[in-house]
């Protein structure tokens, strides 16, 4: 039926999303993105530079205590206007600056709920799951209009993001250290090399 062939060329001309890093193998990957989300980019960095390394599970439950005040995001760029709080000693903050942003940790969240649903579904060990890539890119900001004294306006603009998370189910395998390498002599160095040896001190001493 028609519907089918619809279905047939839609399936055919779906092109996969594009992330910004390229992994070596996607069958141990978990990945989710958000395009445009109306939440502060500068926030969305330093959220995702805090739990970038964590395990899945582990991000889940720091940003939950983020919501609670009970933890905090540690603050190391965009530090303008940015409070001191105690909480920072556990971080070790230059400034003792760290935030509680609200709305983007909720976004963070629900997109690491996400993350965590395509690895079930994968069937990885979610004890295992480590988040290896965070991305935070500004995205085109959103343009309204504020009213000043003296008939003036000036422009009041939103900071979207475009967020995206990769987390690998990291393996036990211990790397193979490398081998020392062996550093090749010319002829000319080897005769140098040999002469050196040869070579018998004059004077000095009784």
């Amino acid at each position: 039926s028609l519907i089918i062939i619809y279905c047939e060329i839609y399936q055919n001309n779906i092109e996969m999303v594009r992330y910004s890093k390229d992994l070596n193998n996607e069958e141990k990957a978990a990945k989710a993105r958000g395009t445009h989300i109306r939440v502060h980019f500068k926030h969305c960095r330093e959220i995702g530079n805090a739990i970038k390394g964590m395990l899945v599970t582990k991000a889940k439950k720091y940003l939950s205590d983020v919501l609670l005040y009970k933890a905090a995001i540690p603050v190391t760029k965009y530090t303008g206007g940015i409070g001191r709080h105690p909480l920072a000693k556990q971080y070790k903050v230059p400034g003792d600056k760290v935030g509680f942003p609200q709305k983007a940790t909720k976004t963070f969240l629900d997109l690491l709920t996400n993350v965590a649903s395509n690895a079930a579904a994968k069937g990885l060990n979610e004890e295992k799951v480590t988040i290896t890539h965070v991305n935070c890119n500004q995205a085109p900001k959103m343009r309204r209009r504020t009213y000043r004294a003296h008939g003036r306006i000036n422009a009041y603009m939103s900071s979207p993001a475009h967020i995206e998370i990769i987390a690998e189910e990291i393996s036990d395998e211990i790397a193979k250290e490398k081998e020392p390498s062996v550093v090749k002599l010319t002829k000319k160095q080897e005769a140098q090399l040999k002469a050196r040896s040869k070579a018998v001190k004059v004077g000095g001493g009784i």
